[in-house]
């Protein structure tokens, strides 16, 4: 895949970055002239993934959260929310909607499914102990 551009931005692992994080990688992703309701489905994408990180990775203690993304020759935005936090012991558990680490708080377990529904392509990497990438991709149109 060719780039065309692409953007990283680090911030610390508090709720507030949430919205600051699905703002910036929608105003990005505006270069390719998306419809507004893709825009939406990115934005919410991306809130899923980095309330994932901040949540379920790190919990109480202090972290930092990366997001990558790279806008591709073929349309394709190419996104990546990475923690390294307490990663995911068992990845296909965790994506089954429904499934929550965290029933007592009310979380409903929807995020990975959330992801799914709303991107075109969505992995994840992680390794106990060490962190998680959520890798999600979305095709917006030739550029």
């Amino acid at each position: 895949m060719q780039t065309i551009n692409q953007m990283k931005m680090e911030f610390s692992s508090v709720p507030e970055n949430e919205g600051f994080a699905r703002v910036a990688v929608s105003a990005f992703a505006v270069q390719l002239n998306p419809t507004l309701d893709v825009l939406a489905d990115i934005k919410t994408a991306v809130s899923e993934a980095v309330t994932n990180a901040i949540v379920h990775g790190y919990g109480d203690r202090p972290g930092l959260v990366t997001v990558t993304a790279i806008l591709g020759a073929d349309g394709v935005l190419d996104i990546a929310v990475i923690d390294q936090g307490r990663g995911i012991a068992d990845i296909a558990q965790a994506m089954q909607p429904f499934f929550t680490t965290q029933p007592e708080k009310e979380r409903s377990g929807m995020g990975f499914s959330v992801m799914q529904t709303f991107m075109d392509e969505v992995t994840v990497e992680s390794v106990p102990g060490q962190g998680t990438t959520v890798r999600m991709k979305k095709r917006l149109g030739s550029a």
